[in-house]
């Protein structure tokens, strides 16, 4: 891999998120970063020079794959949509990319570097439909060995209630086949939301420790996702 060492010992980083600045952001960087538990998010509207930030959270929001909590309506819910795997990763991008939405922080570097490595077959989406062919929802992230960080998600408002929660109990499913219940999802910061779904949090040591062999495990098989359209039914089980 290049620029091997370029964060630096974890032992070295800041005991804070944030732990390093640059003016750049390539596919290349982006796929070292994930590989040594680093992720990057701009810093807008901030008062460092520098236009790019590099996170690794102290204390990160994680989800095992047999650890999301399914409620009867979630289950309900995934009966009025079908999902789709790399189906429409643009769409999906673009809309998780809308600078209307609250808290909006991708910009065009961030789509720029995260579609050429959709295109490398590096990041993947999971895409929601209504029956009648409209995109509800969706999620995009980059696969890594027996990893998946989660970037963004989204739901349409209209046509999407329980849409993003739909996309994320496909991934779900993709990461337990083939018995992949040692897969690990990383969603960055565990949220309010994301911890009524199962997420939890673990600290920047332990997650790292972790990090070697969850990167050496055998990803999903993502030809065969994405082959495959799936509507819940109500005996499904994530």
């Amino acid at each position: 891999m290049s620029r091997p060492g370029i964060f630096g010992p974890p032992r070295d980083w800041p005991a804070q998120d944030l732990i390093g600045l640059s003016d750049e952001l390539d596919p290349d960087l982006v796929v070292l970063a994930y590989r040594c538990g680093v992720f990057p998010m701009p810093l807008h509207n901030s008062w460092f020079p520098a236009r790019m930030g590099w996170w690794s959270p102290m204390r990160r929001g994680v989800l095992l794959p047999d650890g999301m909590r399914v409620t009867r309506s979630l289950r309900q819910a995934a009966k009025r949509y079908v999902t789709t795997v790399d189906a429409a990763f643009d769409q999906v991008i673009s809309r998780c990319a809308d600078p209307s939405r609250p808290h909006g922080w991708i910009d065009d570097d961030i789509v720029n570097a995260f579609t050429l490595l959709h295109e490398h077959g590096v990041v993947h989406s999971v895409e929601t439909w209504t029956p009648d062919g409209r995109l509800a929802g969706g999620l995009y992230g980059v696969s890594l060995g027996g990893l998946f960080a989660g970037e963004s998600m989204f739901h349409d408002p209209e046509i999407g209630r329980d849409a993003s929660k739909v996309a994320l109990l496909r991934l779900v499913r993709a990461m337990q086949r083939d018995g992949g219940t040692e897969r690990l999802i990383d969603v960055q910061w565990r949220t309010d939301h994301l911890a009524s779904l199962g997420v939890i949090e673990i600290d920047r040591d332990e997650y790292l420790a972790a990090l070697d062999e969850t990167l050496g495990l055998p990803g999903p098989d993502w030809a065969s996702e994405r082959e495959l359209s799936e509507r819940g039914t109500e005996d499904d089980g994530a």
